[in-house]
């Protein structure tokens, strides 16, 4: 059954449970999965070839990797070794990563653009096996991979403003979504990266209590609003003023309290199983090839899955 439905194995899940969450949800009829490397939790090669190794037919990405922490030839030698060990299910998603974490590592790019464009020229070149030899945000000296795979993997970019998002349009097969992305958001996004292929990763979770499901994921919907109020994530969004007033007069803790239900509604996928089915219909509707779900109960990974299964995938006909 192809669903068009992924699941994101978070961050928060320990990485000893990668390996069974995956064939799980492989098992359950998921289309897609995807990792991301959110520092300083899950390490996402390590737990990309782990997932690899439970399952046997679906696709893994990587979504994302930082250019900037792993040269992007150390990048292409880890991603070109799994597509070589489980060939044609390796996607990998690159970006050049959350300003404040890269500003511990001390990674400071003078140009954003050019660092992402670079990064891909390089895992282009080498992953297809050939030499690469470049001077720019990334130095390259006659590096060629021993064991490059017999065909390139698909490279995404995770990326969010609109210079960023035409430049993935121009040079990626794919674009990865953040999580929080609305219908308007995608829709934006379509308009910029054109018809290439883009997952939407989707703040996930599903209750018989439709307003259990929404309070659960009201906490995290108010600190990414918080973070995120001058993003264009928000700020296409009709509600996109009303939030930056909430975070000038409050920030995370009034948004909480003051946001109203049609704001989770627009932003995540939560509820009963037949208001989830309908939000991810929603964002199909709006652009996403695959809407990819990221459950926020950690605790209860098993039992969304299986619940996601038996009564959300089947009413998406």
């Amino acid at each position: 059954m192809s669903t068009g439905v992924g699941l994101v194995l978070a961050s928060s899940t320990p990485p000893e449970l990668i390996g069974s969450t995956a064939k799980l949800a492989e098992d359950l009829g998921f289309a897609e999965l995807w990792i991301p490397e959110d520092y300083w939790c899950l390490g996402s090669a390590a737990c990309l070839v782990r997932a690899l190794a439970a399952t046997e037919r679906i696709p893994v990405g990587v979504g994302v990797m930082s250019a900037l922490v792993r040269h992007p030839a150390v990048a292409a030698m880890e991603i070109g070794c799994a597509e070589r060990m489980f060939p044609g299910r390796t996607r990998l998603g690159i970006g050049v990563g959350v300003p404040p974490l890269m500003a511990q590592m001390g990674y400071r790019p003078p140009s954003q653009l050019a660092a992402l464009r670079e990064s891909v020229e390089i895992l282009r070149t080498l992953l297809s096996g050939r030499e690469c030899t470049t001077t720019g945000v990334f130095e390259a000296d006659s590096i060629r991979l021993a064991h490059p795979p017999a065909t390139p993997p698909p490279i995404y970019t995770g990326v969010l403003g609109p210079k960023m998002l035409r430049l993935s349009g121009e040079i990626a097969d794919g674009t990865v979504v953040s999580a929080m992305a609305s219908p308007a958001y995608l829709r934006w996004v379509r308009e910029h990266v054109g018809g290439h292929r883009v997952p939407a990763f989707a703040m996930y979770c599903v209750d018989d209590d439709r307003d259990k499901a929404r309070a659960a994921v009201r906490p995290l919907v108010a600190r990414y609003l918080s973070h995120l109020s001058k993003s264009p994530l928000v700020t296409v969004n009709d509600f996109g003023a009303q939030v930056a007033q909430l975070c000038a007069r409050g920030g995370a803790d009034l948004i909480e309290r003051e946001m109203p239900d049609e704001w989770l509604d627009e932003l995540t996928v939560a509820g009963d199983p037949q208001t989830c089915a309908a939000g991810i219909k929603r964002l199909h509707e709006a652009g996403a090839d695959s809407v990819v779900l990221m459950p926020v109960l950690a605790e209860d990974v098993e039992a969304t899955l299986r619940t996601t299964a038996a009564d959300v995938l089947p009413k998406l006909g």
